[in-house]
């Protein structure tokens, strides 16, 4: 799987995996509203990471952390991929699937049995994603956080600012 884009992006920067190439309309919305969120306006790299990449037309979420896995370089450095997928392009909110990426080998036997109650994915605005990102690398929040939020949601989204983060 095309993961090459990886290998240039730091730590702060959000990785978005897309997976559906059927409607540019809707993915140029999605990168719009992506973008008016970033806290780097001038320098949108810093913001996220895209692959785009149609060798990744349809994967699933297995698929995507198989791939993720083989990646030596990024063991624990990726607790969260973004993917916008066909419901993601379909949806009016454009919600994008919040992927955990982190195993039972990053967080440990203890730590891991209480995070996979939560599940390993919910979905999330676009805008919100600078927000969960921030927060998760500076483990101000964690995946838990957000996706108990996500569920909350009459929809299943995230949507809400839960902090702020500089």
């Amino acid at each position: 799987m095309p993961l090459s884009p990886l290998s240039e992006r730091n730590d702060f920067s959000a990785v978005i995996i897309r997976t559906d190439f059927t409607d540019e309309a809707a993915w140029r919305r999605v990168t719009a509203q992506l973008e008016s969120s970033s806290h780097h306006h001038r320098d949108l790299r810093k913001h996220y990471v895209v692959i785009d990449s149609p060798e990744l037309a349809h994967a699933d979420t297995d698929t995507i952390l198989t791939a993720l896995s083989a990646r030596k370089d990024l063991n624990g450095r990726i607790s969260v991929v973004f993917v916008a997928d066909s419901a993601t392009m379909r949806a009016a909110h454009h919600a994008l699937l919040a992927i955990r990426t982190l195993t039972r080998k990053d967080l440990g036997d203890d730590t891991h049995e209480v995070v996979v109650g939560f599940g390993r994915e919910f979905r999330t605005v676009p805008g919100a994603v600078n927000e969960i990102h921030a927060n998760l690398q500076l483990a101000n929040m964690n995946f838990e956080d957000f996706s108990s939020v996500a569920r909350e949601d009459s929809e299943g989204v995230f949507r809400a600012e839960l902090s702020t983060v500089d």
